[in-house]
């Protein structure tokens, strides 16, 4: 795993807070443009719930200055404006149905979400405490998926069995468990990773593991195939298996763990296809969506197809906000809120969100690289893949690239669980930047070495090797120099016992 060079690094909050000014300006506007396109007037509670987003921005931005100064700049503003954008849809789809419900409870979950990156920002100090709950999160991941299937708590959402009702509130506990699983997965390879990696035989050019160590691969492809067959949920189970695997050739570099996790997964899939109903209906409906009988079927194409037709008629840019007819896909708050964006905003503002999701793991790979410990490089590399890979598979889903999955856009979509876990792992993110862009005691190219302050001890060790410092050139003698009489040149030899009885014995 890569490591970049230490560097001299401005905490950057000044830059942060400009761009939050121009994130929330984006998220305001929208709202604004939606309300005067369908109803010519601003809303009654515009500026309550303007007010409200740039208070939970201005309050992370302060947490994170004091707590975290040295955390990524950029990561925050993209993250405050998509949840913004995602706002001005939301609120766009309820002057369409008469209601403005929706948008209010969005605000609240968001400002949920904003509390939990506070409190995570504040009580871990550092991202490296987490190695020591490596088990105990793949505990805890395993009972989150489990939740729905006990009786009398999970419930059934259109085919699939993935929430809970605690109290009268809905919740998909599968969305905390990706982050605990990118907690187990970092913790375990970076102490397994040289035996995944080196250990094997080599066969057609592919480093292939041995049969021990096929085991956790077995383990979780097993939960991700009965996620896929007792939950009914093929996005989850997707999610899960491919962050598995991202993080796998993160710690070890072979791409034969790819291969071998693309072809398990794949024929596990097949296999699940041919033998449960529901799994076969999948795929039925994203290989013949255009089928009138698939079409009119229960469950059928219907809602993958006017979707399909949303964005058509959205072309390059769009119907404008306000002007599209969004509300003729059954869920398009939610699930499919990627297709309400493309006709409004056209393929030219669907790309421009998908370029600030680009953004978003971008600077997350980033802070994966510059971090100097091999456990926080893992869980980096698994937040950030977790966020670029549910992206795919949603708009893989409404477009046909892949099947129709239930899994929502980060920070855009309607929805408490996944907000609250994408936030999360903002907070995380954020963490991690703060250990990678911090000062370092190691010595940088061109300035001498720092010393280490002996309270900067961590029981974790670093995988960062320091750069070598160019030693003193040696001196040239002179020419007019003698051996035994340049206190410069003479070199004290140390005495034996033998010598110290010979010169007695001379004397």
């Amino acid at each position: 795993m890569a490591t970049v060079e230490p560097s001299q690094t401005a905490p950057g909050r000044g830059r942060e807070l400009l761009l939050l000014v121009f994130a929330i300006a984006v998220g305001m506007g929208a709202y604004a443009q939606v309300s005067l396109a369908v109803t010519e007037e601003l809303p009654a509670d515009f500026y309550l719930h303007c007010g409200a987003l740039v208070l939970l921005a201005a309050v992370l931005h302060l947490i994170v200055r004091f707590v975290a100064p040295y955390a990524d700049p950029v990561l925050l503003p993209v993250v405050v404006a998509l949840n913004g954008i995602g706002l001005a849809m939301i609120y766009r789809i309820d002057l369409a149905k008469g209601d403005s419900s929706l948008a209010t409870k969005q605000l609240g979950l968001t400002a949920l979400g904003v509390v939990a990156a506070a409190a995570v920002l504040i009580l871990l100090r550092d991202h490296r405490l987490l190695r020591r709950f490596t088990y105990t999160a793949m505990i805890a991941a395993l009972v989150l998926i489990l939740l729905p299937l006990v009786p009398g708590l999970g419930t059934s959402v259109y085919g699939a069995r993935i929430w809970i009702n605690v109290a009268g509130f809905s919740f998909q506990p599968a969305e905390l468990a990706k982050i605990a699983l990118a907690i187990f997965f970092a913790g375990y390879l970076v102490t397994n990773r040289d035996t995944l990696a080196l250990a094997g035989p080599r066969v057609a050019g592919l480093q292939l593991p041995r049969l021990r160590d096929f085991g956790p691969i077995l383990v979780v492809w097993a939960v991700s195939i009965a996620v896929l067959v007792l939950e009914r949920d093929l996005g989850t189970s997707l999610l899960f298996f491919g962050l598995f695997i991202a993080v796998l050739y993160v710690a070890t570099e072979r791409v034969s763990w790819i291969i071998i996790g693309l072809m398990m997964f794949a024929g596990g899939a097949v296999l699940a296809a041919k033998s449960f109903s529901h799994v076969a209906a999948r795929f039925t409906i994203w290989l013949d969506a255009m089928d009138p009988e698939v079409y009119s079927a229960l469950p059928g194409s219907e809602q993958l197809v006017k979707g399909l037709f949303g964005l058509a008629s959205g072309g390059l840019l769009g119907t404008g906000l306000g002007h599209g007819h969004p509300t003729l896909v059954v869920f398009s708050e939610s699930d499919f809120i990627t297709t309400s964006l493309g006709e409004e905003l056209g393929l030219t503002g669907l790309l421009a969100i998908l370029v600030m999701y680009g953004v978003v793991v971008q600077r997350g790979f980033r802070i994966a690289v510059g971090v100097r410990d091999g456990f926080g490089k893992l869980l980096a590399s698994g937040l950030a893949f977790v966020l670029v890979w549910q992206v795919f598979v949603v708009v893989g889903g409404v477009t046909r690239v892949i099947p129709l999955t239930g899994l929502t856009m980060p920070f855009l979509a309607y929805g408490g669980s996944s907000l609250l876990a994408n936030w999360l792992i903002v907070a995380l993110l954020l963490r991690i930047s703060d250990n990678a862009r911090r000062p370092t005691p190691l010595p940088v190219r061109g300035t001498s070495p720092v010393s280490m302050d002996e309270d900067d001890e961590s029981d974790e060790p670093d995988d960062a090797i320091p750069y070598p410092v160019p030693a003193p050139p040696a001196e040239t003698p002179r020419a007019d120099a003698h051996p035994a009489t340049d206190a410069t040149e003479m070199v004290p030899v140390p005495r034996t016992a033998e010598d110290v009885d010979r010169t007695e014995e001379g004397r």
